[in-house]
């Protein structure tokens, strides 16, 4: 898979995981939804605080990004037919993003691929992650492929 397919995938991709790391240092994954974004350095994925239902506003992610902002994400596809089979790691630096501008890019982007979003748009606070490394996987005749 090459990384215009990788980017694809990851950028198509409804739904994915977010590895973080607490402030022990034990990992932490959460599912989460996100956009994709091109910059002029390379791909941002974005990813809000929504206004589902939560315990606190304080997710763990946000804690642990704080302490260790190195992320990752991983998205993929299971079909019992295992000529199908895919993933996509996406590895990168997170923060919360502070600017107005880049707020209403992300919460814009968001909306786009999340309709709720457009009804509800989220007052929660939005993270970027800018992409330092994308590595896919699909299966195929010579047991499937890695690309770094």
């Amino acid at each position: 898979m090459d990384r215009a397919e990788t980017t694809r995938r990851l950028t198509e991709a409804k739904v994915g995981s977010i590895a973080t790391v607490r402030p022990d240092g034990s990992p932490h994954v959460v599912p989460f939804v996100f956009a994709v974004s091109e910059a002029e350095d390379g791909l941002l994925i974005y990813w809000c605080v929504d206004d589902k239902p939560k315990r606190s506003r304080e997710l763990q992610r946000l804690v642990n990004i704080r302490a260790h902002p190195a992320v990752e994400i991983e998205v993929n596809r299971y079909d019992d037919d295992w000529t199908q089979l895919w993933w996509v790691r996406a590895s990168g630096i997170a923060r919360e993003v502070t600017s107005v501008d880049e707020r209403e890019r992300a919460l814009i982007a968001l909306a786009a691929k999340y309709p709720p979003y457009t009804a509800h748009p989220p007052s929660g606070p939005v993270v970027a992650i800018h992409v330092e490394r994308v590595a896919g996987w699909a299966a195929g005749a010579a047991g499937g492929n890695e690309l770094s």
